[in-house]
């Protein structure tokens, strides 16, 4: 049986106070486990952003328990949360958040050099990982003078090199054309097979489909479905 690499509990999260409090998550538990290939969705408004951002520790809760690959968040400083990111979690992002002066190989292997590795080191396994999204002959390729897919492919390139058990991808197809997504997904799809766990943010049905299991957020709560 697999184990749980996300379990929430009861987990509250609010923005403002007073008369201007809004209760954005309302007690929420979510478990995911290991292998899994998961989809949160639901539409603005409905609190799946911020429970994007306290999964990858971008954001903190109010009160309720997280455990990340077994490491219990509650017991955490903030001042922690980026090296634990750096380790746990690999993000691919709408906009890819990709360093615009930096080529595809150096965007690659920064979360390596963040953690301390060589610069030879990093550039091989940066090297490598681009060549495992087909984009070997783009190493040098600085990002506007990527496709938004070949961009796209680099982010996920920088969330797989440093081999972290969660891939959180946040509306992963939102900038790029039909065709293009497509092929995006199906690579989320091969990752999973491969034994990769995805958590996938999506405001679109037809592309939570893809993934194996969908968790709705309504209203700050969760419906599985």
């Amino acid at each position: 049986m697999a184990e749980a690499l996300i379990r929430m509990k009861d987990v509250y999260k609010s923005y403002g106070r007073g008369e201007n409090k809004v209760n954005v998550l309302k007690g929420v538990s979510i478990s995911v486990d290991a292998g899994e290939f998961v989809a949160i969705l639901g539409p603005s408004g409905s609190g799946k952003t911020t429970l994007m951002n306290l999964i990858g520790l971008i954001d903190s809760m109010d009160s309720g328990h997280y455990f990340l690959d077994e490491l219990d968040i509650q017991k955490q400083t903030e001042k922690s949360y980026a090296s634990i990111r750096n380790e746990k979690i690999g993000f691919v992002f709408q906009k890819f958040n990709l360093i615009s002066k930096y080529t595809a190989l150096y965007n690659v292997a920064l979360p390596l050099l963040l953690r301390g590795e060589s610069f030879k080191n990093a550039r091989e396994k940066a090297a490598k990982t681009l060549a495992r999204v087909g984009l070997e002959d783009r190493i040098n390729h600085r990002p506007n003078q990527l496709s938004g897919g070949q961009q796209q492919r680099v982010a996920i390139a920088r969330a797989l090199v440093g081999d972290c058990p969660l891939i959180l991808a946040d509306e992963p197809t939102g900038a790029l054309d039909q065709k293009t997504g497509a092929e995006v997904l199906s690579f989320f799809q091969e990752l999973n097979n491969e034994g990769k766990t995805i958590v996938m943010i999506t405001h679109d049905e037809n592309i939570a489909a893809k993934a194996n299991r969908m968790i709705r957020v309504e209203d700050g709560l969760i419906y599985e479905k």
